[in-house]
C-alpha cells in the first residue's frame, strides 16, 4: 500500500509538472527541464572452471526541474528520484539506492544577485532497508517509508549571480524528522525518542547549488545542504551533499555518476555489534545505459 501512495504522489507532481509546462509555454515565464536514466547489468555463468556467480543489477534515475521567472519572483521546483536493485547468485533482492528528494525554492528579487528566499525541502525513500549480517539468511529492516522523512523548511536570503550558482543563507529554519514505522520508532530510530514518531529541531541553514555544462555533453550539477540546531549541540552541523555529473554519448546512450554524503548527528551507525555513534554516510553509483532528455 505504501509503495502504491508513493507511486500514486509520484504520478501526480509529474502529471502537473507537465501541464504548468503547458500552459506556461504561451506565457514564457516557465522552463521544464527532465531527465531519465535506465541502466542494467547482467552476468550468466554456466560450468564456469574460474568460478563466480550470476548476477544482475536495475538502476533508475529520474531528475525534473520546473522553473518560473517573471519581473522580481524567482521559483524553481525540482524533483529527482533513484532506485535500484541488484541480485546475486541465491541471495533475495537486495536495494542499491532509494530516495525521492524534492525542493521547492522562492525568491523576490530585492537588488542585482540578491533575492529574499523561502525554501522547501522534503526527502524519503519508496520502500523498506535492510541491515544484512554475515549470515546471509539473516536481515532486518533499519528503514521504510516514511521512516525516515524529513521536511525542512527555511526563510533568508538567497545570492544568485547567474543560472549557473546560487546560495541561501537560513538563520531561520525548522527540521521535521518523521519515522512513522511502529518498529523502528520504538527503537528510536534516525533520533526521534524511543516511541516517539516525529522529532523538531529549530536552527540555522546554508544550501549551495551549482548546475554548469563543464565540458560539451557533460553537465556537471551539486546541492550541499547544512543545518544546525540552535536547541542541541548546534556545532554539530548535519551536512548532506549530492553530486550528479550526467554525460551524454548520443541522443539515447549516456553514463551518469551519483554520489550522496550524509552527516546527521542523529543517525547512530548499526552494525552486528549493535549502535554505534554517528559516521559519514556515502553512496556512489555509476552507470551506463539508456536516458532521454527534454
Amino acid at each position: 500500500m505504501i509503495q502504491k501512495i508513493a507511486s500514486i504522489t509520484a504520478f501526480i507532481f509529474l502529471t502537473s509538472l507537465l501541464f504548468a509546462q503547458e500552459e506556461a509555454d504561451s506565457a514564457k515565464t516557465w522552463k521544464f527541464n527532465g531527465l531519465t536514466s535506465l541502466n542494467f547489468s547482467q552476468v550468466s555463468l554456466t560450468n564456469w572452471a574460474a568460478g563466480g556467480e550470476n548476477s544482475y543489477a536495475f538502476n533508475g534515475l529520474v531528475n525534473l526541474s520546473l522553473k518560473y521567472s517573471k519581473d522580481k519572483n524567482d521559483w524553481a521546483n525540482t524533483l529527482d528520484i533513484g532506485y535500484g536493485i541488484q541480485k546475486q547468485g541465491d541471495q533475495e533482492y537486495r536495494k542499491t539506492d532509494d530516495h525521492i528528494d524534492f525542493t521547492s525554492k522562492y525568491g523576490r528579487k530585492v537588488s542585482k544577485g540578491f533575492f529574499i528566499s523561502a525554501l522547501l525541502n522534503f526527502k524519503t525513500q519508496m520502500n523498506e532497508g535492510k541491515k544484512f549480517e554475515t549470515d546471509p539468511d539473516t536481515s532486518y529492516v533499519i528503514s521504510e517509508f516514511l521512516a525516515p522523512g524529513y521536511l525542512t523548511g527555511a526563510i533568508g536570503m538567497e545570492y544568485k549571480p547567474s543560472e549557473v550558482f546560487y546560495a541561501v543563507l537560513s538563520p531561520v529554519a525548522g527540521k521535521l524528522t518523521m519515522v512513522l514505522d511502529d518498529t523502528l520508532s520504538a527503537r528510536g530510530s534516525f533520533g526521534v525518542d524511543p516511541g516517539s514518531k516525529t522529532r523538531i529541531e529549530l536552527g540555522g541553514s546554508a544550501t549551495i547549488g551549482v548546475k554548469k555544462e563543464v565540458m560539451k555533453n557533460v553537465i556537471f550539477t551539486s546541492t550541499l545542504a547544512l543545518f544546525s540546531n540552535y536547541m542541541e549541540n548546534p556545532q554539530n552541523v548535519d551536512v548532506d551533499w549530492k553530486v550528479l555529473i550526467n554525460m551524454k554519448i548520443n541522443d539515447y546512450l549516456s553514463a551518469n555518476l551519483n554520489t550522496h554524503l550524509i552527516y546527521d548527528d542523529d543517525i547512530a551507525y548499526i552494525d552486528e555489534e549493535g549502535e554505534h555513534g554517528p559516521r559519514v554516510q556515502f553512496k556512489e553509483v555509476f552507470g551506463v545505459g539508456l536516458t532521454y532528455k527534454f
